[in-house]
């Protein structure tokens, strides 16, 4: 299934985001000339990594502290990812598969086939999720099936076809009775 709009984040929402994030935060505190033990302290993050982030300030600026993005890059490109949209509601037994339900491992098998890259099965979940996809399980009924008619079985014939259960009282053959050794 495909949601209204896909998922990650765009450049301008990461921006937004990072707005909100500690780097800058300490930033604001660099710029204040507080140290790193009192920033670090504050911001509960390492002292080491605060001096990593200042020595990165201090060399290229509040820009050298921001969100570069995804740290790899993307192995599909928008077409590639197109046509695997494509070719993924072509279904799985025109990709030569049995029955029709698609699976990660299936996904993951037919984009190295069409594309000649390797994903994991965690990544090709990650790529399909980014990409507006959901997992579901389509609910099989028989083409035959009577709503209506199971519901009246339910209701009239099941209680006359269930057998009454047996209390666990007096004359009962329990075994935890106390007592009993």
């Amino acid at each position: 299934m495909r949601y209204a709009r896909g998922g990650g984040l765009t450049d301008a929402e990461r921006a937004a985001r990072e707005r909100l994030r500690l780097r800058l935060q300490a930033v604001e505190r660099f710029e204040g000339g507080q140290k790193n033990a009192e920033i670090a302290t504050a911001l509960r993050i390492s002292v080491r990594s605060m001096e990593r982030w200042r020595r990165v300030w201090r060399e290229r600026g509040q820009a050298g502290l921001l969100s570069k993005g995804s740290p790899g890059r993307p192995r599909l490109s928008e077409a590639q990812v197109a046509r695997l949209e494509r070719e993924l509601e072509r279904g799985p037994l025109a990709h030569g598969w049995a029955d029709q339900r698609w699976t990660l491992a299936r996904i993951k098998t037919m984009i190295g086939r069409l594309f000649h890259v390797s994903y994991t099965v965690e990544g090709t979940w990650r790529l399909l999720k980014r990409h507006g996809w959901s997992w579901q399980q389509p609910a099989r009924r028989a083409i035959e099936r009577d709503d209506d008619a199971i519901e009246v079985w339910r209701k009239e014939t099941w209680p006359r076809v269930r057998a009454p259960r047996r209390s666990a009282g007096p004359g009962s053959s329990s075994r935890t009775r106390p007592g009993s050794r």
